[in-house]
């Protein structure tokens, strides 16, 4: 996969839609339906439940937006595969017979899902991808620029190494499940800043972004290395974080390397307080569930010049080309900026961060 194009399009539907008529990618996939009112059921499908902001965030929002867009007259229907490709195979088809109008897919696997997605086209249901770009005949793509995840976490650790060592610097990789498709580009990202720069001393793929797994792979990374010979650690995300994290801690290590995340989950946000994680990657759930909704609302009450407008990007999957996509930007949270984002965005407060366990430390960087 690649990108094609970055847009600029606002994350709302308060914009011209001049010029939009000619980009027509929606109208040819799915005629067999008529476009319908406010009486709308949207289908989500999530992947996995290790990391929380599916349940926590991305479908809150996806069923509000909903909700506000048909004034309360939509419904969404929402599963969660918990990993299982197998499962979701299995939510998808029962989606599918019970005839929703649209389906949210966050695919578990991006190829095994691929016979699902045909099935929708074949009884003219709409998929839109969400978050992973699954295979098959999706009628659009909604996530973050996925990428620009992995050159954000590259650039951080180069900027917390510095000139600071007088070695060669090395870094452990901890990447994601293979079966995600956004887990590869977090990894070509990430290498397009470190690759030339730092010495790649282990490079680990993880099933399923499991921690357990992380920390074993962490271990096994000490064992095969030194844990004084490991300058930087990257971790696509902030569950294998947590797991990073505890292996060095049995490790016996008390000042730790800078080590990356995503998700800005809670937990990832206080080891940054503390210095146990340097970054995480943040990313403002709202402008990409918001965007997906808007999407499947339009699409299914036959808005496609107003979909159009919202997928100005374009990508490619392994199956498909050119595929209609809105790609987000993201935010390298740091210690320097807690306040200035999840805090100031209302995703965590003060008094959520800095429990007891961590007032020390958040006094200490003042967060307050």
């Amino acid at each position: 996969m690649r990108r094609i194009a970055i847009s600029t399009a606002a994350s709302t539907i308060a914009f011209s839609l001049a010029g939009c008529s000619a980009l027509n990618a929606w109208q040819d996939t799915t005629s067999s339906r008529t476009a319908k009112g406010n009486d709308i059921t949207v289908g989500v499908l999530m992947p996995e439940k290790t990391n929380v902001r599916y349940a926590e965030f991305d479908y809150p929002i996806i069923k509000k937006k909903v909700a506000e867009l048909t004034k309360n007259q939509g419904e969404t229907i929402y599963e969660n595969a918990g990993s299982d490709a197998s499962v979701q195979n299995s939510q998808m088809r029962k989606m599918i017979d019970e005839r929703v109008d649209v389906i949210l897919l966050d695919a578990v696997d991006s190829h095994l899902i691929t016979p699902m997605v045909k099935k929708a086209k074949a009884a003219g249901i709409p998929v839109i991808a969400y978050d992973r770009l699954a295979e098959g005949p999706i009628n659009a793509y909604i996530s973050f620029d996925n990428e620009l995840v992995g050159e954000v976490q590259g650039r951080a650790l180069l900027e917390a190494i510095g000139s600071s060592t007088s070695t060669s610097p090395t870094v452990v990789m901890v990447n994601g499940s293979p079966t995600d498709p956004n887990a590869k580009m977090f990894k070509t990202g990430a290498l397009s800043e470190l690759s030339d720069k730092m010495t790649i001393t282990k490079n680990y793929d993880t099933d399923g972004y499991s921690p357990k797994l992380a920390q074993s792979e962490m271990t096994d990374a000490i064992k095969a290395i030194g844990k004084d010979n490991i300058t930087a650690v990257y971790s696509a995300n902030d569950a294998m974080a947590g797991g990073i994290v505890k292996a060095l801690e049995n490790a016996g290590v008390t000042k730790f390397p800078p080590i990356t995340g995503q998700d800005a989950e809670l937990t990832a946000v206080q080891r940054i307080v503390t210095g146990e994680q340097y970054m995480t990657v943040y990313k403002r759930y709202a402008d990409e569930a918001e965007v997906a909704a808007e999407a499947a609302v339009m699409k299914v009450q036959g808005m496609s010049i107003q979909v159009d407008a919202l997928t100005l990007d374009r990508v490619d999957s392994p199956t498909n080309k050119n595929i209609p996509a809105r790609l987000v930007p993201v935010i390298s949270l740091t210690r320097s900026n807690i306040k200035s984002t999840v805090v100031a965005d209302g995703l965590y407060t003060v008094d959520q961060i800095c429990t007891a366990t961590y007032r020390a430390a958040c006094d200490a960087i003042g967060l307050k």
